[in-house]
């Protein structure tokens, strides 16, 4: 089918990407960059597991588990081309990263039982919102401001942590987060010439992958600085000496 033509789930209505549409089902809209994101939804699993048998706080399990919520409504999102399904797509990159922002402010809150109460609600007000008002640009400014808080946080735990294989996974986190921003960027701003290549490098299906992985990096790092704050002795390890994850060997009595 041509792009922007009616198919099974009807004209598109949302945010349209360099991607042919329907070009390989008349059931999916844009095929690689739903595809992208199962590698998403594999890592936040196999984070989730690790988090579940080393009993991590269930904040970590969450993250987890918002990935992978957030995954989910991105494969409906490009399936569809409907802008309801985009703001499931948006909205749950809100949430996770109020989540952040909860993970990383909460160890030094003063009133800790408010912080979750306020970002919950937060949450819940913004998804009443953007339904009604559909962001768009807004939806872009809100969701970098948000980033933004973060990174002083963030910085500061990299700088404290003097271990060289977690602060590999900060470096890790940066670097597939700047290639994954290139990918998106060219793909948004260059589309009209990568129409008109041979091979069309699918560059925001490349920002999936990128940043599933980018996620795993942030939420590694995390879970070890955090379990560092518990004094959990925690430990960067490798599964066949490539895939980072975090042990910890808590004493009897933590």
């Amino acid at each position: 089918m041509e792009d922007g033509l009616s198919s099974f789930w009807g004209p598109v209505t949302s945010t349209d990407w360099c991607e042919k549409n329907y070009a390989r089902s008349s059931y999916i809209a844009e095929f690689f960059n739903t595809i992208s994101n199962v590698p998403c939804i594999l890592l936040a699993l196999i984070g989730l597991v690790n988090a579940l048998r080393q009993r991590f706080e269930k904040r970590f399990s969450v993250l987890h588990i918002s990935n992978m919520i957030l995954a989910i409504g991105s494969i409906v999102y490009h399936a569809t081309l409907q802008h309801m399904q985009q703001q499931g797509d948006e909205t749950p990159m809100v949430w996770e990263m109020l989540l952040y922002f909860y993970i990383l402010y909460s160890p030094d809150w003063h009133y800790r039982s408010t912080m979750p109460t306020f970002l919950f609600f937060y949450g819940v007000v913004y998804a009443v919102v953007h339904a009604v008002f559909r962001f768009g640009f807004g939806f872009k400014v809100h969701y970098v401001v948000l980033c933004l808080i973060c990174v002083p946080r963030a910085y500061k735990y990299y700088i404290y942590t003097k271990d060289a294989s977690a602060k590999r996974l900060a470096k890790l986190y940066v670097t597939t987060l700047f290639l994954a921003s290139l990918c998106w960027l060219s793909d948004r701003v260059f589309c009209k010439e990568i129409s008109n290549w041979y091979f069309n490098p699918q560059g925001h299906a490349l920002w999936h992958i990128l940043m599933g992985f980018n996620s795993y990096f942030a939420n590694t790092f995390l879970m070890f600085c955090r379990a560092q704050q518990r004094e959990w002795n925690p430990k960067v390890v490798h599964f066949l000496g490539i895939f980072p994850y975090v042990k910890i060997q808590k004493t009897k009595s933590q």
